[in-house]
């Protein structure tokens, strides 16, 4: 089904600004709640999740525990929008907070959206490198534990990493 670039022009923007409302409140279920109750979520880390309910419990779980919950926001650097498909394909960026000593880390992806009428989505799929992200959580891990900032949630996280490479 065709969508007029009006509506998915609206729906993409009220889908930033809800993500950008659960990284400042903390409250990810408003994330969850831009889904269909049938939608899919692929994710290139953690697999596929099926309906709303099982992407709810995976993304409040996710962004609220190392390294997501030190994302401080998920900027779109670029994205098209197909009418007839009804599809938003987006770059995120997806920064650290600072570690203490003002160096900046963060990786990007790709995400593709298909839209499924007001304001819902029906899928959605993260596609990155996680070896990429893996990298730069530890090396912003080493730079906050050398500026004294490291937090213990992530020191946990470190301590089960360091045996993997990158």
């Amino acid at each position: 089904m065709g969508w007029t670039r009006e509506e998915l022009e609206g729906a993409f923007e009220n889908y930033q600004k809800t993500v950008v409302q659960a990284t400042q409140t903390g409250d990810w279920n408003l994330f969850a709640d831009q889904f269909t109750e049938d939608a899919t979520y692929d994710e290139h880390a953690f697999g596929r999740f099926a309906g709303r309910e099982e992407i709810r419990r995976w993304v409040t779980r996710t962004m609220t525990a190392f390294p997501g919950n030190r994302m401080p926001e998920f900027p779109v650097s670029w994205y098209v929008i197909d009418e007839d498909r009804g599809w938003v394909v987006c770059e995120v960026q997806n920064p650290m907070e600072d570690p203490g000593d003002g160096t900046e880390h963060g990786a990007a992806n790709i995400t593709i959206l298909h839209y499924a009428g007001d304001n819902l989505w029906s899928h959605e799929e993260d596609a990155y490198n996680p070896m990429n992200f893996f990298a730069m959580a530890k090396k912003w891990c080493k730079h906050a534990d050398a500026a004294g900032n490291l937090p213990d949630d992530a020191r946990v996280w470190l301590e089960k990493m360091a045996k993997l490479p990158g």
